[in-house]
């Protein structure tokens, strides 16, 4: 895979939705309703904002079960995939754990989505990490919440940003990963590490030069995206990105990996701030959650070697690929992570 490949595919694809029709998506009755899945009759949803520390203003969609009762609830703060929104697949995960009686923020990150930030389409480490303390910051300002009862779902590429923040912020009680992707290492060193140190400095210069334009211009080269049309000789993993994201099944405008373009010079900070560097710090629990045949396998199983102590798990999903653990509510676990959550958020 040459560079500009490479490039292509980690920065457009990497964690985006593979699916096919299934009864998770499907259109509302409720003409407001903007989300690609269906909308559920046993919970609430609403719109909230809350800001990180960096004053960037975040937007998310508040579930919560229609019959709660009186007392304070756990709650989950969820994100991802990296280039999706909250009208995909951790709406899909939020509403979900709503039904099963959590208080759930589906939300987009920074610089994506409705969320702020002033140069749009870029991926910090830092700054994305940071989201997700954000949202623990928000639920804990809500009456119903425990604040002593809240966890976080990181699906794919915000799966990585999942265990960064629960080695950061010990406040989350209890972390899921689904299918997730290791950005930091994906971009520093190709898909199976398959980039040379030469090819790593190569990225670095191209990235580098186009910042030097980008600064010259004014403006912020556009990274390539999913292509408009299949030619078939695209990677499998391609293909199916391509039949979720730009096909009406899971198109939304405001996804990135739908409807836009990465900012090129993203790729910068991904290279030189592994996010996994304190995973074996995590001392609450934590639930990495992937398919067998997936193509993004080893980064669950890499990053769950790092973990340590003894309320870690590994779920690996027999059959289930990458794509499985984004749409489809008969193979995602949600039984598994219900029972994960009410045993470890009490």
């Amino acid at each position: 895979m040459n560079m500009k490949t490479f490039f292509a595919f980690s920065m457009a694809t990497v964690g985006l939705v593979f699916a096919a029709p299934d009864s998770a998506s499907g259109a509302s009755t409720d003409a407001s309703w903007d989300k690609v899945f269906a909308k559920s009759d046993k919970v609430d949803v609403k719109k909230v904002t809350f800001k990180n520390r960096f004053g960037i203003e975040l937007v998310g969609d508040l579930y919560e079960p229609i019959n709660k009762g009186q007392g304070k609830m756990a709650a989950i703060a969820v994100s991802g995939p990296f280039g999706a929104v909250k009208e995909q697949s951790s709406g899909l995960y939020a509403q979900e754990m709503a039904e099963r009686g959590f208080v759930a923020l589906a939300f987009d990150p920074s610089f994506t989505g409705e969320s702020g930030g002033n140069v749009r389409n870029v991926a910090s480490p830092d700054i994305n990490t940071d989201d997700f303390s954000a949202a623990v910051d928000y639920l804990t300002t809500l009456p119903e919440v425990d604040e002593n009862k809240i966890g976080i779902i990181g699906i794919c590429g915000w799966g990585g940003f999942a265990l960064n923040a629960a080695a950061q912020d010990t406040r989350i009680k209890a972390t899921v990963t689904s299918t997730m992707y290791d950005m930091t290492r994906v971009t520093s060193k190709g898909y199976n590490d398959s980039m040379s140190a030469d090819d790593l400095y190569k990225l670095r210069e191209d990235l580098n030069n186009q910042r030097t334009e980008d600064a010259k211009n004014g403006t912020y080269a556009e990274a390539a995206g999913l292509p408009d049309k299949l030619t078939g000789e695209e990677p499998q993993f391609v293909q199916d990105y391509f039949n979720y994201y730009k096909m009406p099944l899971g198109f939304h405008p405001r996804s990135i990996n739908s409807n836009g373009h990465w900012n090129t010079t993203s790729a910068l900070s991904l290279i030189t701030q592994p996010i996994l560097a304190y995973a074996d710090t995590i001392k609450n629990p934590v639930l990495m959650i992937h398919g067998e045949k997936a193509h993004s396998r080893y980064f669950s199983e890499d990053a769950f070697k790092k973990l340590t102590g003894d309320n870690k798990e590994l779920y690996i999903i027999p059959n289930a690929n990458h794509v499985d653990l984004y749409y489809k509510t008969d193979v995602i676990p949600f039984d598994k992570m219900e029972q994960f959550f009410k045993g470890n958020l009490k």
